[in-house]
């Protein structure tokens, strides 16, 4: 399976070959067959590990009870750590996203994971807090500037410091959050 993952987020989907698999693993391709079916039933298995354990690392890390902009803030310092902690699965995630080649089951998986964001959001913009637009736009927000994020710093263009990621973060706020209400008027 680490084979697996390290080559399809190297190479992509057609770029990776059960065979280049088998001899990264050490193994003979009959040894993957003898577990998949092929290379689209192990590249579902791998994206549904990865995005569980993306799920995983953010579901715990943020306080249910706490305001929204807390609840955010503990969101993006879980993507960093999980992109940070896991670089091969998070590439790998970021890189197979929309493939497709992700089965049903996948699919559904994207949304379970999604949901739970989505309904914080949509809670905020009941409230006045973020922006009165769905949550799935705001959420396509932030993850294009976190990929950009991940994706400059790993080609070298800046350190991904954490004084860097909290300023991504901010901005990423700032672009989510309603806007201020004018003088004069309160938000409820």
């Amino acid at each position: 399976m680490d084979a697996a993952l390290a080559l399809f987020a190297e190479r992509g989907f057609h770029g990776a070959a059960i065979p280049d698999i088998a001899e990264r693993a050490g193994v003979a391709p009959a040894t993957i067959y003898s577990h998949f079916a092929g290379k689209v039933e192990l590249v579902n298995e791998l994206y549904r590990r990865a995005k569980l354990a993306l799920g995983a690392a953010l579901l715990t890390s943020v306080p249910a009870a706490a305001p929204m902009r807390d609840q955010f803030a503990a969101l993006w310092r879980a993507l960093v750590r999980f992109a940070r902690e896991q670089p091969r699965a998070f590439a790998f995630l970021e890189l197979h996203h929309h493939g497709d080649y992700l089965d049903d089951a996948s699919r559904a998986l994207e949304l379970r994971v999604l949901t739970p964001i989505a309904e914080v959001l949509e809670l905020g913009r009941r409230r006045g807090v973020t922006k009165d637009l769905p949550p799935h736009p705001l959420i396509v927000t932030v993850w294009g500037a976190f990929v950009g994020m991940i994706k400059a710093a790993r080609l070298g263009y800046f350190e991904l410091s954490d004084d860097v990621c909290a300023q991504v973060e901010a901005t990423c706020w700032d672009a989510i959050r309603a806007p201020a209400p004018a003088t004069g008027e309160t938000r409820s």
